[in-house]
């Protein structure tokens, strides 16, 4: 039986997730496969690697750095988090990823984009931690209107968090029986249209499937929490969830935020630790 790990997008939010990751590390608790979206694919990479606490260590490092992200790289590249720098320069020599150790981890390793000019979601599995790795991680973490398309075999991509937030289904149609699904929502949590709509509507730099998408979101990421909910009482599925609603935004520079957010997954990794290693058992 093959044993997933699922994880959600949510910018800062993965720090709750970087919290879990690390007591699992602590634990050697391992699984067969990750997908991650977004952030879950950001904080995953130390997961992969082994690298406890490297994502954490690596945003407060930059806090503030207007070469990693900020309205400066916005104006300058087109990206609020900078392409070259946050996505090349930083993973392979400020706070290099163990490319090694993560190519030798026999854990496969998911990511989740979206298709801009057809709204669809792409799954692209990583054996490598080279440049056209990196780039599919930035292409799954980045945000529409602060970022531009990444253009990857052909498609032209950005987050995957617009088409398949929490991509269980994916894994299971991947031959994963029995998954962890970590959130960065309270249960309970509901999607809601967004407000913003018509600024997405002008600078949707004419992508009309994504404006349709985006619209829709909500309806899809509910639909997801429906179903990972129905999972988990047929006991296939373990979700692992803030208690409360991370106070927190999604490019937060907070230290004491960001401090706070990755103890509190610390916490809720302890302390769900024994039904994880139960669950597991099988």
């Amino acid at each position: 039986m093959k044993h997933g790990l699922v994880l959600e997008g949510g910018g800062m939010r993965g720090l709750f997730t970087e919290g879990v990751l690390n007591v699992f590390m602590e634990h050697n608790i391992t699984f067969d496969g990750l997908v991650g979206v977004s952030a879950g694919v950001l904080f995953g990479c130390g997961y992969k690697s082994q690298q406890p606490k490297r994502g954490l260590n690596c945003n407060i490092r930059f806090i503030g750095d207007p070469e990693y992200m900020g309205i400066r790289s916005l104006i300058k590249t087109g990206n609020y988090s900078s392409p070259e720098y946050a996505y090349h320069i930083v993973p392979t020599q400020l706070e290099p990823i163990d490319a090694e150790a993560f190519e030798k981890n026999p854990m496969e390793f998911y990511v989740v984009c979206t298709d801009v000019e057809k709204g669809v979601p792409v799954y692209h599995k990583l054996t490598k931690c080279d440049y056209e790795a990196l780039e599919w991680i930035r292409a799954s973490a980045s945000m529409p209107l602060v970022s531009k398309p990444i253009e990857l075999n052909g498609m032209k991509l950005l987050d995957g968090g617009m088409t398949d937030s929490i991509p269980l289904k994916f894994f299971q149609s991947k031959g994963y029986e029995k998954n962890v699904v970590i959130l960065t929502q309270p249960q309970g949590y509901r999607k809601t249209p967004s407000k913003g709509m018509y600024v997405f509507k002008i600078f949707n730099n004419g992508f009309p499937k994504i404006t349709e998408t985006m619209m829709n979101r909500h309806i899809m990421y509910n639909a997801e929490i429906e179903y990972i909910t129905q999972q988990e009482k047929m006991g296939n599925t373990l979700l692992i969830y803030p208690d409360e609603k991370l106070n927190i935004g999604r490019v937060e520079q907070n230290k004491e935020k960001m401090l706070h957010v990755y103890e509190l997954g610390r916490k809720k990794g302890l302390e769900i630790l024994p039904q994880v290693l139960d669950f597991l058992k099988d």
